[in-house]
C-alpha cells in the first residue's frame, strides 16, 4: 500500500496550520493541530497522537507455522495473541526493524524478509504508519533480548489455525489482523503450491 492515497476530486482538503505540544510522553506525543476548511473557512484545533512508526511481523517457519506471542497489554488490561512487533528506531527500515524485533522478542530468524504493506493505524488521531512484514524460514536461533517491562509467551500455530483464531475472536489486535488480511493472498498461493 503505497503513503500517497489518491485524492477526492469532490472534497476539499483542509489546510494545515500551526502545531503546538499538548503532552509529551515516552511513547508518543500528543499534539493541538490548527486545520482551516478553504471553502467554508471554519478553523479547528484537532487532537492528533505524534507517535513512531511500528513494524509487525509475519514469521512463518519451513513447515506452515506463524510464530505468536501471547503478553498482557496495560491499554485493554488483558492478555492478547499477536505477532512480534514494536517500534521502528528513526532512521530504520522497516524489513531490518522487523527482522530485528522478531529476533528480539521470540529468538526466531529467517531466511527471506519482505514488507508485505504498511497501514494507517487510525488516521482519525495517529499520523503514523504500521510496516507488516513477512520473515520466511524462521526458526530459533538466539537470545531474548526482551524490554524491561515485557514477558512474552512464545508459541508457533499452524498458518490455517492463525486465521482461525482470528475469525473466532481469539485473537483481537486490529494490526495483527491487518497483517494476516495481506498475508491471506500469499498463503493461498503458498498451499496451492505444495
Amino acid at each position: 500500500m503505497s503513503s500517497d492515497q489518491p485524492s477526492s476530486s469532490s472534497l476539499p482538503r483542509w489546510e494545515k496550520g500551526a502545531t503546538r505540544s499538548l503532552a509529551a510522553t515516552r511513547i508518543f506525543d500528543v499534539q493541538g493541530v490548527q486545520f482551516r476548511h478553504p471553502v467554508r473557512g471554519t478553523e479547528r484545533e484537532f487532537v492528533v497522537i505524534d507517535a513512531p512508526d511500528w513494524v509487525n511481523v509475519l514469521a512463518l517457519t519451513p513447515d506452515h507455522r506463524l510464530v505468536m506471542v501471547n503478553q498482557f497489554r496495560y491499554g485493554t488490561d488483558a492478555f492478547s495473541w499477536e505477532i512480534p512487533g514494536g517500534v521502528i528506531d528513526r532512521g530504520e527500515d522497516p524489513v531490518t526493524a522487523g527482522v530485528r524485533e522478531l529476533r528480539e522478542e521470540t529468538g526466531y530468524v529467517g531466511t527471506s524478509a519482505r514488507l508485505l504493506g504498511s497501514v494507517n493505524p487510525n488516521p482519525a488521531i495517529m499520523n503514523n504508519r504500521c510496516h507488516l512484514v513477512l520473515v520466511e524460514g524462521a526458526a530459533p536461533a538466539g537470545a531474548l533480548e526482551w524490554d524491561p517491562d515485557e514477558e512474552i509467551e512464545v508459541a508457533t500455530l499452524p498458518a490455517d489455525e492463525a486465521y482461525a483464531w482470528a475469525q473466532s475472536g481469539r485473537i483481537t489486535h486490529s494490526l495483527v489482523l491487518n497483517a494476516l488480511l495481506l498475508f491471506a493472498p500469499v498463503w493461498a498461493e503458498m498451499k496451492r503450491a505444495r
